[in-house]
């Protein structure tokens, strides 16, 4: 094989023994230096492990790497486990960070780490675990880091030598394969340049068929079309659905594909592949988060099939997906960042315009900003796709889980692992001492509500080192005797309300006595956490239990059809599976702290075998794939 000058440069490093990380754009063929990392350990018996920071990339991943290394390759993300003991073993980044923490030993037969989209370090709600990941790292691993094109790649390489001190070489490359060619809609008029929209004063809105019908003349499709809604992109699908994007030949083609996957994924009476079966018979489709798992990859498998011609998808689509197109288009520049709506960073464009342009088949890639000038001004438009892209920043929030690990392996001499960290390495003094009182302070609240007593972790300190990001309620709930007196079906519903999150003003339903009773008691026990948490001055708080789909929860325990149980919620059918997954995954955790008692974790299994079926069960949806 031929590599490009960067792919090769890092493979030259990787030969010498050499820890890697790789800056380059999206669609310039990072995976490649992966594989040639996973194939020189098959060849010298050695294990790899390769993470990704979300689970459908993680599950796209072990399929793509299933068609080339067969057997050797095995999957763990949570809610999926198959062949574990695989050479190569593709897992979530938490999966890793709890095996850093937990089980070190069970790292021992892996040579390589390969951590995909590596600056998911900067993500404020996840970032952390790549940064404890890295840290804790065994010392017999080498990393290979992939990432997109951040600026301060060479600082982020030497904090991770000064931790590990030894060499750590970076290769960088800000060229792309295919060159990206910028267009703008403006006033229902589209320019190629975006001065020319200045000349522009009248306010006449963009109309999508004017993009469309600009798009076939110029031979732009297919097109992924980024819209920062669900709803929207659902609307905007409905809106082309007057066009017909496809031939006699490719329309009877699409639809024995689409109709064989809904066949193998039992989706042909589901009604939202009803609903979206027109659309695709003419070469149109949509994909969101709220959409069943097993229909997303329907639509996935259809756009890599060249069928699809325009696809309606946030942004999700854009992270690490090898899905490339001729055409993307923006819809807007704007996007709900946390908690609140905020421009477009430019590293989060490239991410998504870096799908635009398929390598060996066009010339170049075609990117369409759809412009508001009511919303927008040129001035950020400009910064947007021209400016430089942002530093990676740690995002570091210690978890009580990770705090008790740290304790039960290092004491009092744990405070001596900050200065280890990024936060460490990139902040200001204030900065630092303030990071290091949230860590002592959170010490400090385990130590006085009996999680370490005599500088020994108690057995409700042994169980909540093993829960992840709800450790106190669980662990509160655990040693008030809760967890054994529930049923299957109050450990059902009490795992789902712990990991859901409602959105804002959704509404809670009728709860049977039952739930009510659960809820009355988690919340009281919530209630102390949080006064605890404001004493010590603790931020951000302890997640609080959400009972929104309790009533959901006990109608599919009961066995009744996943459609039906949807007229209890109004959270979108993709959303519950999401959840029923994460509550299956929470309740794994409890089962497999050390502590729990062989009472509990028989109920545990009874009811994971409950909640893990038909659509929920994600590793049938991949073993049938």
């Amino acid at each position: 094989m031929v590599y490009d000058r960067f792919q090769q440069e890092a493979i030259d490093y990787i030969n010498q023994g050499y820890s890697v990380i790789v800056s380059a754009p999206t669609g310039a063929g990072k995976t490649a230096i992966a594989e040639y990392v996973i194939e020189i350990c098959l060849k010298k018996g050695k294990g790899v492990i390769y993470t990704a920071p979300l689970k459908a990339l993680s599950n796209q991943k072990f399929r793509d790497f299933q068609n080339q290394y067969q057997d050797n390759i095995g999957i763990l993300t949570g809610d999926v486990s198959i062949n574990p003991l695989a050479p190569v073993l593709i897992m979530t980044t938490e999966i890793f960070r709890n095996k850093v923490l937990d089980e070190p030993e069970s790292l021992k037969a892996y040579a390589w780490i390969i951590f995909d989209e590596i600056h998911y370090i900067d993500n404020p709600e996840r970032g952390t675990v790549w940064e404890e990941s890295l840290i804790f790292l065994p010392e017999h691993m080498k990393i290979l880091g992939l990432s997109a094109t951040i600026p301060n790649i060479k600082e982020f390489a030497q904090w991770i030598e000064s931790i590990h001190k030894r060499p750590f070489k970076t290769v960088i490359e800000d060229k792309r394969p295919v060159p990206l060619h910028f267009l703008f809609q403006c006033n229902n008029e589209i320019a190629e340049k975006i001065e020319t929209l200045k000349r522009v004063h009248d306010n006449r809105p963009n109309r999508l068929n004017t993009l469309i019908n600009y798009l076939r003349q110029k031979d732009g499709l297919p097109a992924i079309y980024f819209v920062f809604g669900r709803r929207r992109a659902e609307d905007l699908a409905f809106e082309l659905s007057g066009y017909n994007f496809l031939n006699d030949q490719e329309r009877a083609q699409i639809t024995h594909l689409f109709n064989e996957l809904c066949a193998r994924f039992d989706l042909q009476h589901e009604r939202s592949a009803q609903i979206l079966y027109p659309l695709v018979q003419r070469g149109i489709a949509y994909h969101h988060a709220g959409m069943l798992p097993t229909l997303k990859e329907v639509v996935e498998r259809l756009f890599t099939s060249r069928l699809l011609k325009v696809i309606f998808t946030t942004e999700t689509f854009a992270l690490g997906i090898n899905m490339p197109s001729r055409s993307v288009i923006f819809d807007e520049l704007r996007k709900f960042y946390g908690r609140y709506i905020r421009n477009l960073k430019t590293r989060d464009f490239y991410q998504m315009a870096g799908r635009a342009g398929r390598r060996g088949m066009d010339k170049q890639g075609f990117v369409y900003c759809r412009i508001n000038p009511h919303h927008i001004n040129f001035e950020e438009v400009k910064r947007i796709i021209y400016g430089r892209p942002e530093e990676v920043k740690s995002q570091l929030n210690t978890s009580y889980a990770t705090i008790l690990n740290l304790y039960a392996r290092y004491k009092e001499d744990l405070y001596k692992i900050y200065p280890l960290s990024l936060h460490y390495f990139q902040s200001c003094k204030y900065e630092q001492k303030e990071a290091l009182r949230l860590i002592e302070a959170k010490l400090k609240l385990l130590k006085d509500w009996n999680y370490i007593l005599d500088g020994i972790l108690t057995q409700k300190g042994k169980f909540a080192k093993s829960v992840y990001g709800y450790e106190l309620i669980l662990a509160e709930l655990y040693d008030n005797n809760i967890l054994e007196q529930l049923d299957e079906f109050g450990l059902g519903v009490l795992s789902l309300a712990i990991v859901f999150e409602p959105r804002k003003n959704q509404h809670l339903g009728v709860l049977s006595k039952n739930s009510r009773r659960i809820k009355q008691i988690t919340e009281e026990i919530y209630a102390q956490i949080r006064h605890k948490e404001q004493r010590y001055k603790i931020y951000p708080f302890s997640k609080s239990p959400a009972f929104h789909l309790s009533t959901a929860i006990e109608a599919w325990l009961r066995g009744m059809n996943f459609n039906k149980i949807l007229q209890y919620t109004d959270t979108d059918e993709g959303e519950v599976v999401r959840y029923f997954r994460m509550a299956v995954q929470i309740l794994r955790e409890i089962n497999d702290a050390k502590v729990t008692s062989r009472t509990l974790r028989e109920k545990i299994r009874k009811t994971i075998h409950v909640i893990n079926r038909d659509i929920v069960d994600a590793e049938k949806q991949l073993r049938e794939g």
